[in-house]
This record gives structure tokens, sequence and C-alpha cells, in this order.
């Protein structure tokens, strides 16, 4: 099913459920939530719309809670938007989620203490891809072989950026050493291709569409994605404790004949804290009953699952979001708990 199609399911069964809740519910008085998303183009809009669509659907008539999605620029302006309470949800990228609630980068000295998580939604796994020519060990320190050379690293304004300097900050890898290019996703898989650059920055949920193209055109044996290992992982978290492991298997990419051991960091749906208990605890479980729905509104929710949850999460949860994952024999750890 094509994305128009898909966002006009979306749209016709939201008009659906504004009827339904109109002719139910008109003589009582409603609450009604706002998610923040980002722009139509991406995964987060008609995600976004998919959970406020379905918990419409299932709490306007017993519950009287609706919920409806709005466009944005994405995570930095969903954590404005949550701060003046002009939005009562959003989903946020781990990094940023993290930035804010811990007071670091643009948001220091100024910790965003009243957010609250609900719930991991999928994974950007991070795919450094290199010629092998410089891909020596194949781990990522390999990207200092860079240095000098061109690099493309992300759209100049775009979060993949973001995540990729944080990353090799981390491990100090100097990515003022590269020549840096500001590529989105298409045009670093072309320049790759064309030789104009020697590597590209692509997080995102494989099999990446950019990294497909580049292991068909040039071939497995002449460009790597590179590997993480625990000591990366652990020097890379001390900052920003969001990110995972992550297998890529073999046979993901065109050629592809081993696995692709690096990480990822969540996509998440975040609240503040003063949202009532019981609302943020019946969407969680509205969420998590109705997975098959939202799978046909996004492939991405399909890595969505009751044993990812509460991965890489980089805030205490909300109490009731809590309240559904320990019905459902989660174990929280104590970080996730709220004070």
């Amino acid at each position: 099913m094509s994305k128009i199609s898909i966002l006009k399911k979306i749209f016709v069964t939201s008009a659906i459920t504004a009827t339904m809740i109109t002719g139910a519910s008109a003589a009582k008085k409603e609450t009604k939530y706002v998610i923040a998303t980002a722009s139509t183009g991406g995964t987060y809009y008609p995600v976004g719309v998919g959970i406020a669509t379905i918990a419409s659907l299932k709490l306007a008539k017993k519950h009287k809670t609706t919920f409806s999605a709005i466009t944005s620029a994405g995570s930095g302006e969903n954590v404005d938007m949550l701060q003046k309470g002009e939005v009562n949800f959003a989903i946020l990228q781990g990094l940023f989620g993290s930035m804010a609630w811990q007071g670091k980068a643009k948001y220091e000295g100024a910790p965003k203490e009243n957010l609250r998580s609900i719930s991991m939604l999928w994974q950007n796994v991070e795919q450094f891809t290199i010629k092998n020519d410089y891909a020596k060990t194949g781990n990522i320190m390999d990207l200092k072989n860079l240095y000098g050379e061109r690099f493309a690293i992300g759209g100049r304004s775009s979060g993949s950026r973001v995540s990729a300097e944080t990353i090799m900050s981390s491990l100090d890898i100097d990515f003022n050493k590269m020549n840096v290019q500001y590529l989105g996703y298409t045009p670093s898989s072309t320049a790759l291709q064309d030789g104009k650059v020697q590597g590209m920055n692509t997080p995102s949920g494989p099999p990446t569409s950019a990294v497909t193209n580049a292991f068909a055109s040039i071939g497995n044996d002449k460009i790597k994605v590179l590997d993480f290992d625990e000591k990366n992982l652990k020097a890379i978290n001390n900052n920003y404790p969001v990110w995972t492991p992550f297998n890529i298997k073999a046979g993901t990419y065109p050629g592809q004949t081993k696995d692709i051991n690096t990480i990822a960091q969540p996509n998440l749906l975040v609240v503040t804290k003063d949202t009532p208990e019981e609302t943020v605890y019946l969407l969680t479980k509205t969420i998590y009953e109705n997975l098959p729905f939202l799978n046909t509104v996004h492939k991405a929710t399909k890595a969505m699952s009751l044993d990812k949850a509460i991965a890489g999460l980089p805030m205490p949860l909300h109490p009731g979001a809590a309240k559904f994952y320990k019905e459902k024999g989660i174990t929280i750890p104590s970080s996730l708990i709220a004070k």
C-alpha cells in the first residue's frame, strides 16, 4: 500500500472517528489531547496520526477522551511545545530526549524535568558506510581514516547530523578533520557510488534504501557498514545513555554475507508528568493492544513490541505507562522509575 493510500486511510478513519464521537458523546464533555509529530513527509506524522486515531476510536465513548496529531518541525520544536503546554504528547528522537532531560547541549543548564517517557516506538539504526580502503578493522574507529576525506554526515539541520557528531565526539573522532558534506540520504548514496565521498551516515531502520543502493551499485567487497563493540557503546552512552546493540542480519543488503553489529537509538513517545495517570495508562494499553492497526499505518511500527518497549528510554516512565508494563510482567529498572 502506498504512503498516499495509507494517509488517505488514516484521514478517512479519523473523519469516521470524529463522526462517531460527535454522535455518541455530544452531550458529554470530552478531554482532548494533542500529539506533536514532525513534517508530513517523514515517519513521525503518520505514526502519530495512527496513534491518535486508534486511541480516539477506543477511548472516546467509554472514557470521553480523544486525541489528535499535529505537524511540527520535529524533536526540537516538540520539546518547546511540551514545555509551553501547547501539546500534551510528542514523538522525540532519543538523543534529543536525553539532551532535554539532562540539560545538555542546546538545553544546557535548563533540564526539562517535567518530561516522562511512555514507550520506545521504533529504532534509528546507526549505519556508517565507508569504502573498504578505509575500513582497516571494520570498527567505527575506522572513521579516523577519513581525516582529510569527504564524508556525508547528513543534512545540515538534521537529527542524523546531530547523532553522528555526538557519536564521534564521544569516541574522540574529530569530524572537523573530515571534509564534511551536508547531504541527505539519497544524495549521500549517489555521492558514495560516484566516488565523490568516501563514506556516509544514514541512521534508519534497515534495510535502508540509500545503503541498499550503494551495496547494489558498488558491491559488498568495496564498502563496509562499520561495527560497534561494547567499549564503543559504553563510551557513547556515558554521555547520552540512549543507544542499545543492534544486529543487522546477513542478507539484509545485496551481497552482505556477515551480520553487522551496530547500535540503535529509540524514537519515543513522551508526555508531561502532570498528565493524568489513567490517561497515560489507557493510551499505552491501547497502543499495545492494537499494534496490527499501527502496522498498517507505517512499516516502522512493525519493530514495536512489549519486550522492546522500554529499551533505551532516556527519562523516567510516566506512572501510567509503568503501571501497564508492570501488569504485563515487565521489570522496570530503577533509572526509569519517576521520583
